[in-house]
């Protein structure tokens, strides 16, 4: 009896696993598998999602144009996805100067994307200055890591 209800229970983990299986496979790209080169999880994973600034600097590195350029490829081949760029700053200066730093950050880099062919009308910018940190250490490890603007896919794409 024991026996039997060990293979009953063997058999429905069985189950369950290839059921799961099954719906990860079929819906990899709805779910956003990093693997899947049309899913936003792709973007933000491989092609990359954010660009990085030097100190109080608004224009764009030979490294930073790279990633846009891939970007760009990306969003052409994928639909019209709505764009909103996130331009931040390091926690240095005051609120005001920082929010307007991340403006023109934001700027910087929707107006490279357009050079590169997406419509301008897809792309919205804000700047949340050092508001919205992802590194939280007072050295350049931690700052370098804030001077960014992050392109955040925002919508269903329309075609």
């Amino acid at each position: 009896m024991l026996g039997m209800k060990r293979a009953m229970m063997f058999a429905a983990v069985l189950a369950v696993a290839a059921c799961s299986q099954a719906n990860m496979n079929t819906a990899g790209s709805m779910t956003g598998a990093a693997s899947d080169p049309h899913s936003v999880a792709y973007f933000n994973q491989v092609v990359g999602d954010r660009v990085f600034f030097a100190f109080d600097q608004s224009n764009l590195s030979p490294a930073a144009q790279q990633t846009l350029i891939k970007q760009a490829q990306w969003l052409k081949a994928n639909g019209s996805h709505p764009i909103l760029i996130a331009g931040n700053t390091d926690d240095r200066g005051t609120r005001e100067y920082n929010i307007a730093l991340g403006a023109r950050r934001a700027q910087a880099v929707k107006d490279f994307l357009v050079a590169q062919g997406i419509g301008a009308s897809r792309i919205k910018t804000v700047s949340y200055g050092k508001e919205r940190p992802v590194a939280t250490c007072e050295n350049e490890s931690c700052w370098s890591q804030n001077r960014r603007a992050v392109t955040l896919l925002t919508g269903t794409p329309t075609s």
